[in-house]
């Protein structure tokens, strides 16, 4: 008996930050978690940068990273930025499926930072394979698409009964990410099992892009001047005005 990918083996990838402006902010810690199968004791790695530049207040009140613990601890970031666009390129030439909760906001900043960094692309880490993302606020938006609230990692696990210890923790986050999708997986057995990741990651692409229309369109009602980028899972570079 073949056995449904969400039983089987994923990875999931998580980052903690500056701030939420992917153009600008810097990464100060991430995650990689890789789970064989299902209830399988899972392998975490971790990295912790310096980033370079000052940790604003309100980002230490969200992950607890300070700037002197980052300075004493962390790590210079172009050889944790080369570390991590190897090992998502690692897991996608494994085979296992990378779960991302939002994806197009830590794969672009791990993008924008192998440019700062690098003079690289995460693209061109993943040339020769193909990612392949699940993205459960993607996912559950669209399987459970009427349901009220707001649908954060708390809220998420929330509502599939997925322990979350240490939110905003990056190994914490990403473990309990993945355990979501595989929650997601059983809920919806009966519409996802006979879809592959790859199909899943393709699917993703409209189902976002239509969650984003609706989002914008929502907005635009409130009078609200917000942007929403249907780009998913990386958003595309910003072309700078001459």
């Amino acid at each position: 008996m073949t056995t449904n990918w969400y039983e089987g083996p994923l990875a999931a990838f998580d980052t903690e930050t500056t701030g939420v402006d992917v153009e600008e902010d810097r990464i100060v810690s991430a995650a990689l978690v890789v789970q064989d199968a299902a209830g399988a004791r899972p392998r975490v790695t971790r990295w912790l940068v310096n980033p370079g530049i000052p940790v604003p207040e309100g980002a230490t009140a969200v992950h607890g990273l300070t700037d002197d613990h980052l300075q004493r601890n962390g790590r210079w970031p172009s050889p944790v930025m080369e570390e991590l666009g190897r090992a998502l390129a690692e897991q996608s030439a494994a085979g296992r499926p990378l779960v991302v909760m939002n994806a197009p906001f830590d794969l672009t900043i791990l993008d924008r930072e192998l440019r700062r960094h690098r003079a690289s692309t995460l693209g061109r880490y993943l040339e020769h394979t193909s990612l392949c993302v699940l993205d459960p606020r993607v996912l559950d938006k669209h399987l459970d698409r009427y349901r009220k609230g707001r649908r954060t990692l708390t809220d998420l696990c929330a509502h599939y009964e997925v322990e979350l210890e240490g939110a905003h923790d990056a190994a914490a986050d990403a473990t309990a990410a993945l355990q979501v999708v595989r929650a997601v997986g059983r809920r919806f057995a009966s519409r996802l099992e006979r879809l592959s990741p790859a199909e899943l990651h393709t699917l993703q692409t409209v189902w976002h892009a239509a969650q984003a229309r609706g989002l914008q369109a929502w907005f635009t009602r409130q009078g609200t001047p917000e942007l929403v980028d249907p780009a998913w899972p990386l958003r595309p570079e910003l072309r700078k005005a001459a």
